[in-house]
């Protein structure tokens, strides 16, 4: 790689926010892109506008309870209306920046929602702002001390918990949701701007029209407008075929319009609509439909980003906003730690990618991140992105997200794509890269191709991570946690899933434990636990076809009146990752561009995706942080699941699967099931009780299950009755 030069500004914060100058530093900077040698963008004059940012408080609101030392708290709501400078270096990622409109200072503004919760006597504050980024503009980590009494913690250790928008597809649908707004990028002659755009469509039952944007993931985004309504247009077609790997089959541009329709009186061709599409005949289930149109007016989704840079910072150091109004953390915030979970987590670390952890000032934003249960990155910073898409083995399979690196040590390389630099290339340049937690469930390895931040890109080598990183695999488990040792929870539905549908296994005490361990490492510096992950080195981490499962056979369920479940029968399904080319003007590297190849060509490369093996006997993984009901466990807890549909090949979205142990030996022997029985396992009620108390102490121990969660585990066991 070449030396490339960046700027380091700073600034600081005045009466109305923040004071009106740069002063410019020289350092070495490196970032990715789609060459091996990457620049970072070289300012020649320095910053002479500053942006303004405006707090809106719409309610304060008491908070229930109150938490030891700490004491009450209350929720703060509002909105921030910020701006983002164009002509600042810091900014010159975001794609479509400079054809977005500006006000009369020459700036790109935005407005933000936000909620927030915090001690009412701030003096009780810990110092430390928890900030949980939205997951398609919902609040997925709200605290819930009735359905999860340990979050009681963050309260008691005083933390401000922030929650803010950064995704400017999201509609405001509800007052729960969290919604930015963006600008829309326009030609300089005010004209729309547009390009090609893809989305996939999906009937859960049979439908005479669907509404844009469509997908499992994405489906209840804002849409990009097709620029005509005329389906007979070059660029415009609507294919249908079974599975992923099926070819395309065109349907007539007569027997589909831009339209909303139903079968009573709106029938096809049905009504002009440019988020709705009508087909001739419906919808039908089971069947994947793709929408290619020409979009216009893409929105410049990457101020969302700067959005969050900015809020962060302001809440973190500002005393009052530019009109003067207070900042109600002021002064009380010196540790700042950014967490995400599932899509939210991908976006954080995409923020981190692209250097957005770096204030405009030059320090951190988050002196701590963890990206939980996420995998890959995020598409926000390309034109018309779509934040919200996901990849399955069957639908959305080349969603956006996928180009970006896996590796997370600066000088990772990539020789499946022949590029070098991982996600944190560019905070090591500007010395702003965070302590970094990754949390990886079951499901990542098999749905969302989490192995390559593991291994090298062939699966040969086992990676050596950052130092201020670790990686954590929560063993056993499937992508939304699970039930946490209670069988009541899992669901068995034999027209949806092959096997029971959810899990036995929980990370959500797991998580409160590592939680504090960033905390710790954050604020006092103490090291936290080693990273906890397969491996190839000692035989933790395998391709999917060395996978051996033990038999697993002739049980019955709870709530199947007896019904025996059918044998397991591992099938060795699993998402791929292959090399997609998006076209010239698209950045894989940052994820960043304008994509003129939809869908994207497949470049004949795939990256290697290995899976967690699994003991013999059990059937369980190996290895990660193996909790209670993995080291005490009422059965096997599978990190997959098949869709039983004929003719569809998919893993169930998202989810587990759990089989659970005959409860005597003699059971056991006339169903020949290979792994042990409870009563061979335990023996007994007290047993059992043993088992998980061993393992609820161990893991304390460890540092990957609080006290107050191992005794919980204790008492859920004790009143729970597996055997006499």
């Amino acid at each position: 790689m070449k030396n490339c030069i960046g700027l380091r500004a700073t600034r600081s914060w005045g009466s109305a926010g923040l004071a009106a100058g740069f002063v410019a530093v020289a350092l070495t900077a490196c970032g990715g892109s789609d060459h091996d040698d990457a620049v970072m963008p070289v300012p020649t004059t320095p910053v002479a506008v500053t942006p303004q940012l405006k707090l809106t408080i719409t309610a304060t609101t008491d908070f229930p309870g109150t938490f030891g030392t700490v004491g009450a708290y209350e929720q703060v709501t509002g909105t921030l209306a910020g701006e983002v400078d164009p002509k600042d270096a810091h900014n010159a990622i975001i794609q479509d920046l400079e054809l977005a409109p500006v006000n009369a200072r020459g700036m790109v503004e935005y407005s933000a929602d936000f909620t927030m919760l915090k001690p009412k006597d701030m003096s009780k504050a810990s110092g430390v702002l928890r900030y949980d980024a939205p997951n398609r503009g919902n609040i997925l980590t709200a605290p819930n001390l009735t359905a999860n009494p340990g979050d009681a913690i963050y309260f008691e250790r005083g933390f401000v918990w922030l929650f803010s928008a950064w995704q400017g597809d999201v509609p405001k649908s509800s007052a729960q949701r969290l919604t930015v707004t963006v600008p829309v990028a326009k030609n300089k002659d005010g004209s729309s701007i547009t390009g090609p755009y893809t989305a996939e469509l999906l009937a859960g039952t049979a439908s005479p029209s669907l509404t844009l944007p469509g997908g499992v993931f994405n489906a209840t985004m804002i849409p990009y407008a097709p620029e005509s309504l005329d389906n007979t247009k070059s660029g415009y077609l609507l294919t249908r075929r079974v599975n992923e790997t099926d070819p395309r089959i065109p349907i007539a541009p007569a027997d589909w319009k831009f339209a909303s329709c139903n079968a009573t009186d709106k029938p096809f061709p049905g009504t002009a609509d440019p988020a709705s599409v009508c087909l001739k005949g419906g919808f039908q289930p089971n069947t994947l439909y793709e929408v290619s149109y020409v979009a216009k007016d893409p929105r410049v989704m990457g101020v969302g980003l700067a959005a969050l840079r900015d809020t962060v910072d302001f809440f973190r150091n500002a005393k009052t906003d530019a009109a003067g109004a207070p900042n109600p953390l002021a002064g009380r915030i010196t540790a700042t730690i950014g967490q995400g979970t599932s899509q939210s987590g991908n976006a954080l670390k995409t923020f981190l990618h692209l250097g957005f952890n770096r204030t405009l000032a030059g320090g951190k934003v988050f002196d701590g991140m963890y990206t939980h249960v996420a995998a890959r990155q995020t598409n926000i910073n390309t034109r018309f992105a779509v934040p919200g898409g996901g990849g399955g083995v069957r639908t959305d399979h080349r969603a956006f997200g996928q180009t970006a690196p896996r590796g997370l040590a600066a000088d990772y390389r990539d020789d499946v794509a022949g590029r070098t630099g991982g996600v944190m290339a560019r905070c090591q340049a500007t010395t702003t890269c965070p302590k970094y937690f990754l949390g990886l469930s079951g499901t990542e390895f098999w749905q969302l191709q989490g192995s390559p931040v593991l291994t090298d890109a062939w699966g040969f080598t086992d990676l050596t991570q950052p130092a201020n990183a670790r990686v954590y695999y929560y063993s056993a488990t499937q992508h939304g946690g699970g039930t946490g040792g209670l069988e009541a929870g899992i669901a068995y539905t034999p027209a949806a899933a092959v096997y029971p549908r959810g899990n036995m296994v929980d990370f959500a005490d797991t998580f409160r434990a590592l939680f504090v361990q960033l905390t710790d490492w954050v604020t006092v510096d103490k090291q936290p636990s080693p990273s906890q992950t397969p491996k190839l080195a000692d035989g933790s981490l395998v391709r999917p076809e060395q996978l051996r499962f033990p038999v697993m056979k002739g049980n019955s369920f709870p709530g199947t009146g007896g019904v025996a479940l059918p044998d397991f029968s591992y099938r060795g399904l699993y998402n791929d990752f292959v090399l997609l080319d998006f076209g010239p003007l698209y950045k894989p590297q940052d994820e960043s561009g304008i994509a003129t190849v939809l869908p994207p060509a497949n470049l004949g490369r795939s990256y290697a995706i290995l899976v967690p093996n699994v003991d013999a006997s059990t059937g369980l993984p190996t290895a990660g942080i193996r909790n209670v009901d993995v080291q005490a466990p009422l059965g096997t807890s599978i990190e997959f699941n098949y869709v039983a549909t004929p003719g569809i090949v998919d893993l169930v979205n998202l989810t587990g699967s759990y089989i659970p142990f005959h409860k005597t030996e003699a059971a056991r022997l006339a169903a020949g099931d290979a792994r042990p029985s409870l009563e061979s396992l335990y023996g007994t009620q007290a047993g059992y009780v043993s088992a998980v108390t061993k393992a609820a102490n161990t893991l304390v121990s460890q540092g990957f299950l609080l006290q107050a969660d191992a005794d919980r585990r204790i008492a859920r066991a004790q009143s729970t009755t597996i055997l006499p």
